[in-house]
């Protein structure tokens, strides 16, 4: 008995050992990087953002439904908007809209940098419109607020950006980098003919670019688990996604006389064992590289955990699966997203199918992906279709000169907030230039809480002023910092 307490005893202290020791040495990877007096931004900045969210550039899957006369007009409106920059620059369309504009730096040995948004938006539905505000495409300013579709994703970056270059021109700067702006008109439907066209172009010239920037993270307020201060998180990679039809064509009948199985039923099945069956969790590289950032400015109870990752990783999962936003950085995530059949109430269908929407996990593959589907559905009566696939992009150095001066930019705009690398969950038009530099970055540069997460792609879309000044600031800076 006493050999096992003093074994149970030793093992015990040579734990705490090593969780304490692992605390211990779980330094602060933050910057020590000191805000920035704020530039000036015109107040005309506010209406031309107004202005480009009443300009309804809305992509829809259906091609006939997109109305090509309101993205000629948002062309007419940029460059009457922005003349400085466009007689300073040379400038290209891609798929008839999609702009890569070039601002020639003074040093050609430089690698340039990519600045990319787009300015397509999703459609607003009539049905929900009673539940906007403000209309969606009103770009109503109201009590310091932007209302409508785009105002966060993503006209606020197109416009943020011409208005940060159009600024410094009209100062007199001039950059050492050469500057791409690449602003694409079919993001919300893949990008093929925006920004995987401008991708493959800059590639045939031969550029590599020192690094892109895209949209993707945010400064979150709230939305870190266990995190009081705001964490700025910019993505280093982002999931894949793959798009699945599951169908069933089975004999129907007449309502009265139920068979033991219909389509219904079968689809209904199959699609709840799927769900029901959700993949693993667990670390994967570009999350532990957010572990690392954020771990060291936790309270001591979770910094502890983060500090002892590998060891505790079940206790963090447990947490990160709590919360549909941090359960996304943790799995490869399964959403079911349509489901038909049937037309009379009285009819047995004969066929049914429904739609699953994945987002891929970096380090998993699309191919595995939907081999577990098949076998997690295992019925050879439903069908599987793969309707749209992307691999989960190329992970990004958290560690390099990019991500520093990216990181520098943040802090001289915002000021004391806790930077972070992160896995970005959507998709995005970066994905596309992977082959043209290994430093493509994801992150909008103004705040998202609890108030406004639900807005994306949703109703009442709307960004403050100030946040929207803001982000003016940051670009400025940031373009100034690749110039220093």
């Amino acid at each position: 008995m006493k050999r096992f307490v003093g074994i149970l005893s030793g093992t015990i202290t040579i734990a705490s050992l090593y969780i304490f020791g692992n605390l211990f040495f779980f330094d602060s990877r933050q910057s020590k990087i000191s805000r920035l007096d704020s530039d000036y931004v015109s107040d005309s900045a506010k209406y031309h953002l107004s202005e480009a969210i009443q300009i309804k550039t809305v992509s829809y899957d259906d091609p006939d439904l997109i109305d090509s006369s309101e993205f000629v007009k948002f062309n007419n409106f940029l460059q009457l908007t922005y003349p400085t920059v466009f007689q300073n620059t040379e400038y290209h369309l891609f798929g008839t809209f999609s702009y890569l504009i070039k601002w020639k730096g003074s040093d050609s040995s430089l690698k340039p940098i990519v600045l990319m948004s787009h300015f397509d938006v999703v459609p607003a539905l009539e049905e929900n419109r009673s539940e906007w505000k403000y209309p969606p495409f009103s770009g109503a300013i109201k009590d310091g607020v932007i209302w409508g579709r785009g105002a966060i994703d993503d006209k606020v970056g197109v416009i943020g950006i011409l208005e940060a270059v159009q600024t410094l021109m009209k100062s007199g700067f001039q950059p050492k980098r050469t500057v791409y702006m690449a602003f694409g008109h079919d993001e919300e439907i893949n990008g093929l003919h925006g920004a995987n066209a401008m991708a493959h172009y800059l590639k045939q010239q031969g550029v590599e670019a020192e690094f892109v920037l895209d949209e993707g993270g945010y400064i979150t307020q709230g939305l870190v688990p266990g995190m009081e201060k705001d964490v700025a998180l910019v993505g280093t990679t982002e999931k894949g996604f793959l798009t699945v039809e599951l169908s069933t064509d089975i004999e129907g009948g007449h309502a009265s006389m139920p068979k033991k199985e219909s389509a219904i039923s079968v689809l209904t099945k199959a699609v709840n064992d799927v769900v029901d069956n959700p993949f693993p969790s667990y670390i994967s590289p570009p999350l532990k590289d957010f572990i690392d950032f954020v771990g060291p400015e936790m309270p001591f109870g979770l910094r502890t955990v983060f500090a002892n990752s590998t060891l505790l990783e079940p206790v963090l999962m447990s947490v990160y699966e709590k919360s549909p936003s941090s359960n996304a950085l943790v799995r490869t995530t399964i959403a079911p997203t349509i489901i038909n059949a049937g037309m009379k109430s009285n009819v047995l269908p004969k066929k049914a199918h429904a739609v699953l929407n994945i987002r891929i996990l970096p380090g998993e593959t699309v191919d595995y992906v939907f081999e577990s589907i098949k076998k997690k559905v295992n019925n050879e009566e439903v069908k599987l279709r793969i309707l749209n696939k992307s691999e989960a992009a190329p992970i990004s150095d958290a560690y390099s000169d990019s991500f520093k001066l990216l990181d520098q930019s943040i802090k001289e705009t915002f000021g004391d907030i806790v930077v972070s690398p992160y896995i970005m969950i959507a998709a995005s038009d970066s994905r596309h230039y992977s082959e043209i530099s290994q430093n493509i970055l994801r992150f909008c540069p103004f705040h998202l809480n609890k108030e406004n997460l639900d807005t994306i792609h949703g109703e009442n879309e709307r960004i403050g002023v100030v946040e929207f000044e803001n982000s003016i600031r940051f670009y400025q800076q940031l373009i100034k910092n690749t110039t220093n």
